[in-house]
């Protein structure tokens, strides 16, 4: 994954585009090009988004006893035994 911009530097990108588009600096060949390379980031974004989403439920699979068991300990989840 080296050369990919991490999650953190893409939202930063985006906020920049976001900011130069609403400025009203920009010609249109400008803005074009800046909303596609927006664009463009927000779909990385999004694989990121998902590939991390599909991680956490690897390992929520792998590990699902010990996760629910600790969401039923903090009692969140799930009533108390006995509550009724």
């Amino acid at each position: 994954m080296q050369g990919e911009p991490g999650l953190d530097g893409l939202l930063q990108r985006i906020e920049e585009i976001v900011a130069a588009l609403d400025s009203d600096a920009l010609n249109l060949d400008q803005a074009l090009t800046l909303f596609e390379e927006g664009v463009a980031h927000l779909a990385s974004a999004r694989e990121i988004r998902v590939r991390t989403e599909l991680r956490v439920e690897e390992l929520i699979g792998t590990e699902g006893d010990e996760v629910r068991a600790m969401e039923l300990a903090g009692g969140e989840e799930a009533d108390a035994p006995g509550d009724g």
